[in-house]
């Protein structure tokens, strides 16, 4: 199965993140949860390409300041099954900087949320550990996360190193 290549920014404003709630969708890996604006690339974009874009298709915004944070590893499904595993690579951005007005999403809803509160959200677990890492390192990072088919986060590396599961507030 070829991996799946994406991208997610975080958009922030005045101390909170653009959320998207995952509300909209059938059969949805991301169902109910908050997550942010991002997809999957096309034919020969560019990650940066693709994140212009997808931010623009999601919510209308224009993106005028960026920053690619990190790159994250996402290995979902049983182990003893490799062939039906899900692989993703997703290239993490936030971004303090947009025109334009803020639309409607087919996905969900767009929500401003303050950044302290992000953890109380329904979120992938190790969506903590990034968040976290966006709050205290200003350099890239690579992140692995290893989920079960049961949405258990079994394995996180952090620079190719073992990092601790209890390290998601």
């Amino acid at each position: 199965m070829q991996p799946e290549l994406t991208t997610l920014c975080y958009i922030e404003q005045d101390g909170k993140y653009l959320m998207l709630h995952r509300v909209k969708k059938k059969n949805d890996i991301n169902h109910d949860k908050y997550i942010g604006v991002g997809g999957h690339f096309e034919y020969g974009e560019s990650p940066e390409e693709c994140l212009l874009r997808e931010v623009h298709e999601e919510t209308g915004l224009k993106l005028t300041s960026y920053k690619a944070r990190g790159i994250v590893t996402f290995i979902y499904g049983d182990a003893a099954r490799p062939e039906e595993r899900i692989v993703e690579y997703m290239h993490l951005y936030t971004a303090d900087g947009f025109s334009g007005e803020l639309g409607s999403c087919d996905e969900g809803k767009l929500v401003w949320i303050d950044k302290e509160k992000v953890y109380d959200l329904p979120i992938w677990e190790g969506d903590k550990i990034f968040f976290r890492l966006l709050e205290e390192r200003e350099d890239y990072f690579s992140l692995k996360l290893v989920y079960s088919e049961t949405d258990e986060l079994t394995e996180v590396k952090l620079d190719g190193e073992p990092f601790p599961k209890e390290s998601a507030r």
